[in-house]
């Protein structure tokens, strides 16, 4: 039986309903951030390893929790914003960080602290 793609499965780009492989969230936030070297940046990597994750070499747990953070956190700031807007905000000085950039954080793995801040955006967004 062919079910419909849901909503949540198009804004994700994935077209299964299980969990999705670190692979695939590389593949897909390579082309959300227009190259390999853009995403090693993003995640403090070398471009290099962004190349040999994309050619299917395993990824050490470390650096798949930042793609899973950054993965997180991208998708819920294109819920609030624009692209522009969203790698604004990832990029800026953030009070709400104690006046730390979120691609930092993502960098170090700071999931709770990332995750506080979006929802006060969110707040903000909606009031």
């Amino acid at each position: 039986m062919v079910r419909d793609r849901s909503a949540q499965q198009e804004l994700l780009r994935y077209g299964e309903v299980m969990a999705v492989a670190t692979a695939q969230k590389v593949e897909a936030l390579r082309d959300d951030f227009r190259s390999a070297a853009q995403l090693a940046m993003m995640l403090g990597v070398s471009r290099s390893q962004v190349t040999r994750w994309l050619r299917g070499s395993g990824i050490d747990p470390l650096n798949a929790e930042k793609v899973d953070l950054l993965e997180l956190v991208w998708g819920n700031l294109l819920r609030l914003y624009d692209r522009d807007a969203a790698l604004a905000w990832l990029f800026g000085i953030n009070p709400t960080l104690g006046d730390r950039r979120p691609i930092d954080l993502i960098r170090t793995g700071r999931a709770e602290e990332l995750m506080r801040a979006i929802r006060a955006e969110r707040a903000d967004t909606f009031a």
